[in-house]
């Protein structure tokens, strides 16, 4: 499975990986996908695609523990920085992606989602699956 349903990664500015298995993270995921722009966006759900469209460097499980994106270059990113790329590539949530990579930001942005990691599993019991 190389999209979700789309073939072909190649041709998207970016592609995004999400732990589908998540209930939090496949909610904020078809949020994403509701904004304009999100056409662009190759959207790879982590737990039900092979290792293959995952590409290089991202295994299944880091995929499932840490937000992560690749762009149109094919280079990886993931925490803030990932969330930073996402917000940049939707036309309604640029401003906030800017914002987020600018260094001092980005930093308090990492230790952020550091902190929502560890109590992200607490968050998907609480959630209906």
């Amino acid at each position: 499975m190389s999209s979700d349903g789309q073939d072909g990664t190649d041709s998207k500015n970016l592609t995004v990986y999400f732990d589908g298995a998540c209930p939090l993270c496949r909610r904020e995921i078809n949020l994403y996908r509701k904004l304009k722009g999100s056409d662009d966006i190759a959207w790879v759900d982590v737990a039900t695609a092979d290792e293959e469209a995952l590409g290089s460097g991202l295994t299944s499980g880091l995929a499932q523990r840490r937000f992560h994106v690749r762009d149109k270059n094919g280079q990886l990113a993931s925490g803030a920085s990932a969330f930073a790329q996402l917000w940049i590539a939707l036309p309604s949530t640029s401003w906030l992606g800017r914002f987020t990579a600018l260094p001092g930001v980005r930093h308090v942005a990492d230790v952020a989602y550091m902190g929502f990691l560890r109590i992200r599993p607490f968050i998907q019991r609480a959630l209906p699956r």
